[in-house]
């Protein structure tokens, strides 16, 4: 019988149906992809958008899909434009909900708080986070919602523990931002964290009133700490600041060679409670259920043993969430495998890109601010790669017939290589450095950390009502010592670690859009991803890093030379010149820094391009001071100095309302980049 015309689709109606195929199945794991450019979007514009487009916003998410439902050809560019206004709106709200004041001075004199936080600084100090604070003089209106203080000094008279109330006598003052234009923002980053001062005291806090943990969230609190002591007292040394760190989230224990160590043989993930701690112990908990039931025959014929395991492993997830304090990272880790294991109690597959995207799109949501951490840009592109490319194994059977032992060794090596490859360009943009030996420590420890660590930590669980966790314990010891050795031993090989410059912004957007289109589209057309991916790293590899650099203070100043960046003195502002040599790849301390150059703590005296740059810290200059300077220079950087002279000049005025500066040369002369530029008229800028 001869097929007639009218029997056959048309060209319209096939792509229609593919479309709408399109809709239904691969294009689900891009909604993520458009709600993060929304978030992205919002994160990215200079000035604050009016609160009254966030509605608009919405009603366009909903309304465009509705619209367009009958029109197949349209119908996913008019979800992709919904999911992006979803993610600028939901972000925005995000912002204005969590707003708080800020602190907008410099205070010193009493400060009373209760300890809701209690951590240590990156020189190793105590550090306590407060609310309900308390400072003199300023205006209830006006107190910051969070306050965070380092204990320097003797600290005898105070054993901190959460939901006490406390009281000193210390510095306060605002976050500060960025220390580069374009740099980490810890401004945004406070206020996100509702903490609107930080500071010190170097006189001894006091008790004000014991604890007194009415909530539950100080409830959880003061569990964790009684957990991280019984743990650290049943487990001394390092092995038990390990433990502690992986089980109740505190890392305070932990000495700084030991990380170091682990920075440097790309190991410091296993101290984050992360999608692998998350999934590794679901994972015990759920194989030991499982393996319960297959000893109990007639009973496992009866029930459905993989259901089961599912949700019990699922509220020993809730329980590891709350105990390890539910931060950011956590809460990413905890939807992750909450969305698996609802996905085998639903009869469906746990590991697809499917329930990668569900759990992304719940984490911005929770969390918008979260996507421009290294937590969730890593976390999720490990994720991704690693379903992306064993689902592309399973799919063409690539490991069919090899032997079990053969294909578990595979997997092992393969899991590890992906997710390194995925996650190295992000850990190297945010932390520049890239361990060049970390897939071999990660082959060397990783299945230690599943095999032996995790379950003897449930062990240590299940004995403890009987007063036997000493022996899960124990087991963790093995387990714990065997990864820190691997640690030091490859950190302490001379090619270990290998020092990044920071790229130019336009990177790390290029390199995760290039990560998308290989991971999730399913055809040939996935190959532009690698032609992306190219451009980023090439886009990195002709960075420029500023030729000079001026921190918010005026009174640090650094000169990119052939030697490295110069510093104009070896003390001072050490944050600063710390995350400036990082970002420029060096491995040079501050002090080491100061020698490269002639430059002096009072006045240096640099060319960039042909032009000349006079920085001088003195307070007094007279009129003709300050004209045989302007005589005698292009730009003059005095931060001292209050009034502006008549010519260009940075003066402390200058530097309030700036921030830091970056200045490189053009030919058209000398550009000045500012941080206030760079981050806009925003909510979290002061």
């Amino acid at each position: 019988m001869v097929e007639t015309s009218a029997a056959r689709p048309t060209f319209h109606a096939t792509r229609g149906m593919a479309l709408q195929a399109l809709a239904r199945g691969h294009f689900f794991v891009w909604l993520p992809v458009f709600f993060a450019c929304g978030v992205g979007g919002y994160f990215s514009v200079q000035g604050e958008p009016d609160w009254r487009i966030y509605p608009l916003l919405l009603t366009a998410a909903v309304v465009l899909p509705i619209a367009f439902r009958y029109f197949a050809v349209v119908l996913p560019f008019a979800w992709a434009i919904s999911f992006t206004c979803a993610g600028f709106a939901i972000a925005g709200l995000h912002a204005h909900h969590v707003a708080a004041p800020v602190l907008e001075y410099r205070y010193y004199g009493p400060i009373e708080g209760r300890v809701v936080g209690i951590d240590r600084s990156a020189s190793g100090k105590v550090r306590l986070t407060l609310d309900q604070v308390r400072l003199d003089r300023v205006a209830p209106a006006k107190r910051p919602e969070r306050v965070r203080v380092s204990l320097h000094g003797d600290q005898k008279y105070l054993d901190p523990r959460p939901g006490q109330r406390v009281m000193m006598t210390g510095h306060l003052s605002p976050p500060s931002g960025p220390v580069e234009p374009g740099g980490f923002d810890f401004q945004r980053h406070a206020f996100f964290a509702q903490l609107g001062a930080v500071g010190y005291t170097r006189t001894p806090a006091l008790l004000q009133s014991p604890a007194n943990a009415t909530s539950l969230s100080l409830q959880i609190f003061r569990l964790r700490m009684m957990l991280s002591k019984a743990i650290t007292d049943r487990l001394p040394g390092r092995e038990g600041a390990f433990a502690t760190a992986i089980l109740t989230g505190d890392r305070s224990s932990i000495d700084q060679d030991a990380l170091a160590a682990l920075r440097a043989s790309n190991l410091a993930h296993l101290l984050a409670i992360s999608g692998l701690h998350m999934g590794l112990l679901t994972g015990v908990v759920f194989a030991m259920i499982r393996l319960g039931f297959a000893l109990h025959q007639s009973t496992a014929m009866r029930t459905n043993p993989k259901k089961i395991a599912a949700v019990a492993a699922f509220f020993v997830a809730i329980a590891y969430l709350a105990i390890s304090g539910a931060n950011v990272a956590t809460q990413r880790a905890f939807v992750m495998v909450a969305v698996m294991l609802v996905a085998i109690c639903l009869d469906r597959r746990a590991l697809t890109l499917r329930a990668v995207a569900v759990a992304a799109l719940i984490v911005l949501l929770l969390s918008p601010d979260s996507l421009a951490g290294p937590g969730f840009q890593m976390s999720f592109a490990a994720t991704t790669a690693l379903v992306a490319v064993f689902a592309e194994i399973r799919d063409r059977q690539l490991m069919l017939g090899w032997p079990k032992w053969v294909r578990n060794v595979a997997s092992l090596v393969i899991s590890s290589a992906i997710a390194g490859v995925a996650t190295a360009p992000f850990g190297a943009l945010h932390f520049n450095q890239m361990a060049q030996w970390g897939l071999l420590a990660n082959l060397a420890s990783v299945p230690v950390m599943g095999l032996v660590v995790m379950p003897g930590a449930v062990l240590a669980a299940i004995l403890a009502p009987l007063g036997l966790e000493q022996l899960g314990l124990e087991v963790m010891r093995l387990g714990l010592r065997w990864i820190l050795f691997v640690a030091e031993t490859v950190a302490s090989w001379d090619t270990a670690l290998r020092l990044i410059p920071s790229p130019d912004a336009i990177v790390l957007p290029l390199l995760g859009l290039g990560g998308a289109l290989l991971c999730l589209l399913q055809s040939r057309l996935r190959l532009s991803g690698v032609a992306v991916l190219a451009l980023a790293l090439g886009l990195w590899s002709q960075s420029q890093r500023p030729a000079l650099l001026v921190a918010d203070t005026g009174t640090l100043i650094g000169l990119q030379t052939p030697m490295g960046r110069a510093l104009n003195k070896p003390k001072g502002d050490g944050f600063v010149a710390g995350a400036w040599l990082e970002n420029d790849g060096d491995a040079a301390n501050q002090e080491q820094a100061s020698q490269r150059g002639q430059m002096t703590r009072q006045e240096a005296r640099v060319v960039i391009g042909g032009q000349t740059i006079h920085f001088l810290t003195e307070k007094d200059l007279s009129a003709a001071d300050l004209s045989q300077l302007c005589d005698r220079a292009d730009l003059l950087i005095l931060p001292k100095v209050k009034d502006q002279p008549d010519c260009p000049a940075i003066t402390a005025k200058t530097l309030r309302r700036s921030g830091s500066l970056a200045i490189t040369s053009t030919p058209e002369g000398l550009r000045i980049l500012t941080s206030r530029a760079v981050s806009g008229d925003r909510l979290w800028v002061h």
